[in-house]
């Protein structure tokens, strides 16, 4: 591998990890802190649930961005537009941490902490789908699920870098950390901000752009297209990000809420435990990557989603032992092979079942169209749920069933792209 794959994986890996690292700190905060700070009018359990709304608010932004960036993306390129989506979602992120509380501005904190999210879920709408292209279109012939599988240990290292930051600030007292403990997180962004800007400045566009480019083929309207002559492709992408999408929130955001407010666990033990299962998955990611490689995207992802479904009862019943090392094993299989099996080959699967002239906007307009049904709603649909069955965790596990067998479904229907051409304009058109 030479210096310039390695300069475009790490380019992939930096944006993933600072825009996941940003979302990941605001669905950690939503679940220990905002409730709080921005809807102290509330009892516990309504504030709690409109902290998860303002969660949720992020994700409706985020198909606009991804059909206006993804637009862009085919039409003027994949570097510069990730330029700009990593500067949104970086300074939205940033300002949040400047943001005055409900103690001292009353209703516009939560006006203005909304406004924020939007911005944070416009940019993300096309960053990570940005950051796969870029890798998975300057990836050798037969290694596009490796590299495309560096945005996703970027979203892996994003992750792991917020819970270590909140594990350590909320080791402060509680009255340090909700009077300025919880802004150190997202003012830290910062400084991913700055090393993701220089290091994407330093790549250069796609070997697959630069041949649109140079026959002057970039499609007029590339969201109008990718929506008529990808229908199928569409139904695939949303189908396959239900479960990978919405578990993973719920294991990170939910589940973290659950075990110390409902569990009264720890909440240095629960972030340790949720830091080990996302280091794993630093390996598990690029293995399950590498394995779609080699036996096809359809076998590895599917296989992981009716894992995940098998998987939905015992994790509960692993946590309601109360057990250190239970508890991590839970969060160790249903992260690191769950969640991680279906969330390697998705970065290569996605990019090659549109063509490359539409390629930008199929990818973050479906996916983000997905996160409006999975990951968005699912910490508030499972902490609803979660009261109806008087905090009985099993409805919410039904919930996760659903979600991983919706996945396994679409998968099965869907075509298998391994070895398909991608610079051919039917690239995912094979079924």
């Amino acid at each position: 591998m030479d210096a310039s794959h390695r300069r475009v994986m790490m380019a992939s890996a930096i944006g993933s990890a600072l825009e996941w690292y940003d979302f990941f700190i605001y669905g950690t905060a939503a679940a220990l802190v905002f409730s709080e700070l921005f809807f102290p009018k509330y009892d516990s359990n309504t504030g709690l649930l409109l902290s998860f709304a303002t969660f949720g608010v992020g994700f409706f932004a985020r198909p606009f961005g991804g059909m206006l960036f993804g637009h862009l993306g085919d039409r003027i390129g994949r570097k510069p537009v990730l330029v700009i989506t990593l500067m949104l979602v970086g300074v939205g992120t940033f300002l949040i941490g400047l943001l005055p509380t409900y103690e001292s501005v009353g209703v516009w904190a939560p006006i203005m902490l909304v406004t924020l999210r939007l911005v944070q879920g416009f940019g993300a709408g096309a960053e990570y789908g940005g950051a796969v292209i870029l890798a998975v279109e300057h990836a050798p012939p037969g290694r596009r699920g490796l590299f495309g599988s560096f945005a996703a240990i970027g979203v892996n290292i994003g992750l792991l870098l917020a819970t270590g930051v909140f594990a350590l600030v909320s080791s402060l007292p509680k009255e340090d950390f909700l009077s300025w403990g919880w802004r150190i997180p997202f003012l830290l962004s910062i400084i991913l901000i700055v090393v993701g800007f220089f290091i994407r400045s330093k790549v250069s566009e796609t070997p697959v752009f630069s041949q649109i480019a140079a026959k002057n083929k970039a499609a007029r309207s590339p969201v109008k297209d990718a929506f008529i002559k990808h229908p199928r492709e569409f139904l695939v992408v949303l189908g396959a990000r239900l479960a990978e999408n919405g578990l993973g929130y719920l294991y990170p955001v939910f589940t973290l809420s659950y075990m110390t407010k409902q569990l009264g666990l720890q909440k240095s033990m629960v972030l340790n435990g949720i830091m080990l299962a996302y280091a794993i998955s630093l390996f598990t990611v690029p293995m399950f990557s590498m394995l779609s490689d080699r036996i096809g995207r359809r076998p590895v992802y599917g296989g992981a989603a009716l894992f995940s479904a098998l998987f939905a009862y015992p994790f509960f019943l692993m946590v309601g032992t109360g057990s250190q090392p239970i508890i991590w094993l839970a969060l160790i299989l249903a992260i690191s092979i769950g969640n991680s099996g279906m969330f390697g080959p998705q970065a290569a699967y996605f990019a090659e079942l549109f063509g490359p002239k539409l390629r930008y906007s199929g990818f973050a307009t479906a996916r983000e169209i997905g996160s409006i049904l999975a990951g968005g709603p699912a910490p508030f649909l499972a902490t609803w749920l979660l009261g109806q069955a008087n905090n009985e965790p099993w409805l919410v596990a039904a919930y996760m069933v659903t979600l991983a067998l919706l996945t396994a479904i679409a998968i099965y229907c869907g075509p298998e792209t391994y070895k398909s051409d991608i610079l051919a304009d039917n690239a995912g058109a094979k079924f």
